[in-house]
């Protein structure tokens, strides 16, 4: 578990499954964070009050028109020998419901990500955001989650964008 967030162990499986199918070598890359959403901003607010017991917040921004916290759990949760202790708690988009669960993950390539995706030409990246001044992401979508790919982690540019 995640502070107190459900084992994303099934969600991650998925992931990773997912992009194996289609050939995408993540083995040497770090999983920067997870995302999960949630259907209200009363379970928002739920949420991100239950977070301070287990978790340091990294950044409180508005994103988007809505606020998206960030925090790093005390204790990491372990996947594949992997560690991952970041995760984002958006609060949701007006007019756009999501049903409350974990919604995309996030690996930090260590190069513009296009030139990332570049290695993979067969795959339908989502290059919409590849283009934005912060952080700049290529992503693939599969059925109920995504895969985001971008070159910095969160918290290095949460780090330089606010430094406490």
């Amino acid at each position: 578990m995640i502070g107190p967030l459900p084992d994303p162990t099934a969600f991650l499986e998925r992931v990773f499954t997912a992009l194996a199918k289609d050939g995408i070598d993540v083995a040497s890359l770090p999983l920067d964070h997870i995302c999960y959403r949630v259907v209200s901003m009363h379970r928002y607010e739920e949420l991100r009050t239950a977070f301070h017991d287990h978790a340091t917040l990294l950044s409180d921004a508005m994103i988007g028109g809505r606020p998206i916290s960030t925090f790093r759990s005390h204790v990491p949760f372990v996947h594949r020998d992997r560690r991952l202790d970041v995760f984002e708690l958006p609060a949701p988009k007006a007019g756009r419901p999501y049903p409350e669960g974990y919604e995309h993950v996030e690996f930090a390539v260590g190069e513009h990500p296009l030139s990332f995706a570049e290695r993979y030409p067969g795959v339908a990246w989502d290059r919409s955001d590849a283009g934005k001044s912060v952080n700049p992401d290529v992503r693939l979508h599969f059925d109920g989650f995504s895969v985001k790919f971008h070159e910095h982690p969160l918290d290095h540019v949460i780090a330089h964008l606010d430094p406490r």
